[in-house]
């Protein structure tokens, strides 16, 4: 399952990449999420690991690690997200200096047995990748 969700965010580019680069705050903004904290030792980067705990669809101990850091453009995970496997991009563009188009991208795959379930959750899923989105989005308007 691929897709891609699209949000502009009334705030600047270095803005949006500081707030998605703190993946122990995703819960604020992905209602999915209980608690989400970082394993590895030091600053974020390439390499860096979290766990986290998910609520929706069931209770789940979820890990990931940063594979791509490009301040301010790219941040990209890969790991288990739910009972899914892969990665999951955020690339930002400046606008102007106020506002960012921030593209998010989720390339998964599903086990066995899921491969049809996802197939049938896809669209609901990108349905509510987009809602989180607008939730960050209303957060960073409004700081």
């Amino acid at each position: 399952m691929r897709f891609d969700n699209t949000v502009t965010i009334n705030a600047p580019v270095g803005e949006v990449f500081a707030y998605l680069a703190r993946p122990e705050i995703l819960p604020r903004w992905n209602y999915a999420l209980d608690h989400t904290e970082q394993t590895s030792p030091g600053p974020i980067g390439v390499g860096s690991t979290y766990r986290q705990t998910r609520t929706i669809p069931r209770p789940a101990e979820e890990h990931f690690r940063i594979i791509e850091y490009d301040p301010p453009n790219l941040l990209t995970m890969d790991g288990n997200f739910g009972p899914f496997t892969g990665t999951a991009s955020y690339r930002l563009t400046p606008l102007d200096q106020h506002a960012t188009r921030l593209v998010n991208t989720f390339h998964v795959t599903a086990p066995g047995a899921l491969k049809a379930i996802a197939a049938i959750a896809g669209p609901r899923v990108k349905h509510a990748v987009a809602r989180n989105l607008n939730v960050l989005k209303g957060i960073l308007e409004t700081r």
